[in-house]
């Protein structure tokens, strides 16, 4: 199965990477566009970050900043590249959606708001899942495994069966790398990249940056 490459884009002024410099209409539109060009078959948009100790944001203004974006990014790709929208939060994900979005990359998977599955089914949107204990703010706080592999893979095993309950059809599962995880985690996640997959039996979006390092 092909590789499909995913871009970033950061509309949020906190974000480790790139927080602020996508702050204006155009210049996150410019980018979303460039990310295309440059070969990403998917552009994938936040308005909170998720990063570790991050302050969360209120859902009205998480709309704010990501559906100007989405509504000008979908008229000018045009189909050429999907959009995503990460975000945990319901309301959003519908927002988005309405505006042309056609995935919901939720880093909790569903479980910070179990209703945001059935909006991504009564969209016919695909969702990625992701692996995340607790919030973000609070994920490096407690980090615990016994075996890390077996147990993400436990936890998204079901996260994808509650999907599959709320009628979403297209999942992707991502295993969280460096959302309340260290350094070894990190390492042997990406190693059992494959077994993931096949144990899973949905296809697998990976995001790493510097959070391996930690």
């Amino acid at each position: 199965m092909p590789v499909i490459i995913a871009g970033v884009l950061n509309l949020t002024p906190d974000s480790f990477s790139d927080g602020g410099r996508f702050a204006s209409l155009e210049s996150a539109v410019a980018a979303g566009l460039a990310m295309a060009v440059a070969g990403a078959q998917w552009i994938d948009l936040g308005g909170e970050s998720t990063r570790p100790f991050a302050a969360p944001v209120a859902e009205n203004e998480e709309i704010r900043r990501v559906v100007p974006v989405i509504e000008r990014l979908a008229e000018l790709l045009d189909g050429s590249a999907r959009i995503s929208i990460d975000t945990y939060k319901a309301g959003t994900a519908r927002a988005a959606l309405a505006a042309g979005a056609t995935i919901v990359n939720d880093v909790s998977g569903g479980l910070l708001e179990p209703s945001i599955l059935d909006e991504v089914a009564r969209a016919g949107a695909a969702v990625v899942l992701g692996h995340l204990r607790g919030l973000p703010a609070t994920m490096m706080e407690n980090v615990s495994f016994q075996d890390v592999v077996a147990e993400v893979t436990l936890e998204l095993g079901e996260r994808v069966a509650a999907a599959r309950s709320a009628g979403c059809g297209e999942i992707f599962a991502d295993p969280g790398i460096g959302f309340g995880k260290k350094l070894e985690h990190n390492l042997r996640l990406l190693a059992a990249l494959p077994e993931l997959g096949d144990r899973l039996g949905v296809r697998i979006m990976v995001g790493v940056s510097q959070a391996v390092h930690r």
